[in-house]
């Protein structure tokens, strides 16, 4: 009641129209005129360009004009000494979209996803049939992420995500969906072969690609004895199919391609390795 004389009193005195402009002042967006016509005083600013329109014509006709979306960059450039909060409210807005988009993705139930237990399982399944014994790491992990394998239900083969790995010209490359029916000499023809590889990779594959007939491909082997790092050593003229069998791949296979004339050091599963000289003179003393 006090509050409703107090509002009377201060109100006593001026009419209707008064009153609405004491409280509401009218306030003027720009001190320019609209930049699109050029002739009414502007009353709406774009968010994304920054022009002054005066009608919905107007804004329309200059999202046109200059190609204009109309909806603010939120992630322009903000130099450090203009950069304000308001700024800071907007990022801290924008990461919450990002999140919330995320978020819906997740929940959508009709993205289908394939990093499932039940897919997998059938993945690893299907390849212990074939004598392999494929190793998938948790979701989250680069290799898990990057894994393009899948097993084609109908043809009844798998499709291999491949790496390449070229020591002698440090070159590294990636092949997706390979069949498993395809030998190592079919896949390595766009890397090495002299005259059907790929001009760009032969160039950078030179040392390979003089001498194709000694390059011997290996694989590591993931389920390794105690020491130094093991290799099988793959045949060339075999399918991939072939190579895979009774071996242990982590996620997918990565092959190892090197010159006969470096391949001193590499280690194969079923070689032998001796005590080192150190060690075998220690015992003997």
């Amino acid at each position: 009641m006090e509050a409703l004389l107090v509002s009377d009193t201060l109100g006593m005195g001026k009419s209707s129209e008064e009153w609405e402009h004491t409280v509401r002042p009218k306030r003027k967006m720009s001190l320019y005129s609209c930049e699109t016509c050029g002739n009414e005083e502007a009353k709406y600013k774009c968010p994304r360009c920054l022009k002054f329109s005066c009608s919905l014509p107007c804004v329309k006709k200059h999202k046109v004009d200059v190609t204009c979306s109309g909806v603010r960059d939120k992630t322009a450039f903000v130099p450090l000494n203009t950069f304000g909060d308001i700024h800071l409210l907007s990022d801290y807005r924008f990461l919450e979209d990002a999140g919330r988009v995320a978020d819906a993705a997740l929940r959508d139930a009709l993205i289908p996803r394939q990093t499932t237990n039940k897919f997998l399982n059938y993945l690893k399944n299907r390849a212990r049939r074939q004598g392999i014994d494929l190793k998938l790491l948790p979701v989250g992990f680069s290799k898990r992420k990057a894994n393009t394998t899948f097993f084609h239900k109908k043809e009844q083969r798998f499709y291999w995500h491949l790496k390449l790995q070229f020591p002698q010209s440090q070159a590294e490359y990636t092949e997706k969906r390979v069949p498993e029916n395809k030998t190592l000499n079919e896949i390595l023809k766009k890397y090495i072969d002299p005259a059907e590889s790929d001009p760009t990779i032969r160039q950078r594959l030179k040392e390979y690609v003089r001498s194709p007939a000694d390059v011997k491909v290996f694989m590591v082997a993931e389920k390794k004895a105690p020491g130094p790092v093991r290799y099988y050593e793959m045949d060339a003229n075999k399918t991939l199919q072939q190579n895979l069998t009774n071996k242990t791949i982590l996620e997918y296979p990565t092959l190892h391609l090197t010159l006969k004339d470096f391949t001193e050091g590499i280690v194969r599963v079923d070689q032998e390795i001796g005590p080192s000289p150190s060690v075998s003179q220690g015992k003997g003393q």
